[in-house]
């Protein structure tokens, strides 16, 4: 069962009105996230979609369920990044563009990978585990041409390099230029993990 799916308590396709609620609540909650982080308030994300808490929660039954529900939507575009890159002619190129995408979401999204974390170890396991499933993929495809081409250690593994990733944009997310700082430390910490050479 995908996780849109979960957030509406019936199987029966949503109404209308329903799906530009749920379409809006979206939106509202992916602004707040991008202002204030994954805190940001239920009651405030409601009143930006223009619903009634009520109507929030019947959509999405706790906060987990709503800021997975933003995250996917994220991710499908980061691994549609990395299909798009994945024909490009320098493997390490794609590998690296496609990291700096990641990173660039994980500063304009403050605290969102870690909170759908915190919802996984804390009751459902299965919360976040496909977005975390897609990206890892979507990154491997790009780390494996890297390593066919003979552009990259041997032996750096996907998940250390997300790892670099998010532990760059946690080091710098309360900056004002954020952004800025994540590409530069990411280009230098990058410089370890391209092969000698190429």
């Amino acid at each position: 069962m995908s996780p849109a799916s979960r957030t509406v308590p019936s199987a029966r396709p949503m109404r209308a009105d329903a799906r530009r609620n749920h379409d809006r609540i979206l939106a509202a909650a992916a602004e707040a996230v991008a202002e204030q982080g994954a805190e940001a308030s239920l009651e405030e994300i409601a009143r930006r979609a223009g619903v009634g808490s009520a109507t929030l929660h019947r959509h999405f039954p706790s906060r987990q369920r709503l800021l997975e529900a933003v995250f996917r939507d994220k991710v499908e575009a980061l691994c549609a990044t990395a299909a798009g890159l994945a024909g490009g002619p320098d493997p390490w190129h794609a590998l690296a563009t496609w990291l700096g995408a990641v990173a660039a979401h994980a500063v304009s999204n403050r605290g969102l990978a870690a909170s759908l974390m915190r919802g996984a170890h804390d009751g459902d396991p299965a919360l976040g585990a496909t977005c975390h499933t897609m990206i890892t993929n979507a990154g491997a495809d790009l780390l494996d041409r890297a390593r066919r081409a003979k552009a990259v250690r041997p032996d750096v593994p996907i998940t250390d390099l997300l790892k670099l990733v998010n532990a760059i944009c946690l080091a710098v997310e309360r900056e004002p230029d954020a952004a800025a700082q994540a590409d530069r430390l990411l280009t230098l910490a990058l410089t370890g993990v391209r092969k000698a050479g190429s």
